[in-house]
């Protein structure tokens, strides 16, 4: 079943469609590649986009701190 994404014979992407860049970390929350990466990846090499993918795990745990979420919230508002 396709849905309807052409796809090439090459290093795929890592997008998840999650789009959202950390404003500290510099970084895509869905792929974990920078703005850069993600704007430039079209034009990258196979080589260069391997490169880029084995880095992915590695940057996990820069987006993985919490800072309390809502729950922090409402305590400093209360």
């Amino acid at each position: 079943m396709s849905d309807g994404t052409w796809k090439r014979d090459e290093v795929e992407s890592p997008c998840v469609r999650v789009c959202v860049i950390h404003p500290q970390a510099g970084l895509c929350a869905g792929c974990l590649r920078t703005a850069d990466e993600i704007a430039s990846w079209s034009r990258l090499t196979p080589e260069e986009r391997r490169t880029i993918m084995a880095d992915l795990p590695a940057r996990a745990p820069l987006l993985k701190k919490r800072r309390g979420g809502r729950a922090a919230r409402v305590a400093r508002d209360s």
